[in-house]
């Protein structure tokens, strides 16, 4: 049977983190994601500091396209369990990004936000990655007409034996969509009730709104 997985995306500050982490549960359906902005503010150490409070999976959202040894060695180093690459890399990146994670037996994960084929990409490199996500870009959320290509996660599961995502402005009804449409990984970012982005809100609902996500992953 196939099992579903929420991932929980901390995109602003560590701080967020620290209010929020006491009301995740335990439970290997969950992986915690230090977004690429949080990185790119606290440096990869966040990863360290996340993984203090988190015994479970860990994703760096590094979104690597070049210098793929190095980037993949410090996120491991700081404790994450996946790493990101983007798919418009080059094919030359791509290879030592998945053959690095294998090497360091962490998870890799293709990121094809602004790839029209993602198939094709996979076809053409000869690249194999644990995962592959299909990503509406953040900027995009609120444009008319910029949806979640779904159609993509049929196509790449017909051809490869490779976990799928889904993510960018993920609400309760996108999740539900996501999972229907035979994802495997679901990124949610959790947003303050002020943040014109969609995702979890952390407020007073927080862990009635997290129970009424995890009741879709089996």
């Amino acid at each position: 049977m196939r099992k579903c997985r929420i991932q929980l995306a901390f995109n602003s500050d560590v701080s967020d983190f620290y209010s929020v982490i006491n009301y995740i549960p335990k439970s290997e359906s969950i992986i915690i994601e230090a977004g690429t902005p949080l990185i790119k503010k606290h440096g990869i150490q966040v990863v360290a500091d996340m993984r203090r409070y988190w015994n479970g999976e860990i994703c760096a959202d590094m979104k690597i396209i070049d210098g793929a040894v190095d980037e993949v060695t410090m996120a491991v180093e700081a404790g994450a369990t996946s790493v990101t690459a983007m798919g418009n890399a080059t094919k030359e990146s791509l290879t030592l990004f998945v053959d690095t994670c294998k090497k360091n037996k962490v998870k890799s994960i293709v990121d094809m936000m602004n790839v029209e084929n993602p198939m094709r990409i996979i076809w053409k490199n000869r690249v194999i990655p644990d995962s592959v996500f299909i990503h509406r870009g953040r900027d995009e959320e609120n444009a008319y007409g910029k949806i979640i290509q779904y159609k993509d996660i049929a196509k790449i599961k017909g051809k490869w034996e490779i976990k799928m995502g889904a993510a960018g402005g993920i609400d309760e009804r996108e999740f539900q969509s996501a999972i229907f449409n035979n994802a495997d990984i679901v990124v949610v970012n959790i947003i303050s009730s002020q943040s014109p982005w969609k995702g979890l809100i952390f407020d007073k609902y927080f862990e009635r709104s997290l129970i009424d996500f995890l009741k879709f992953v089996k």
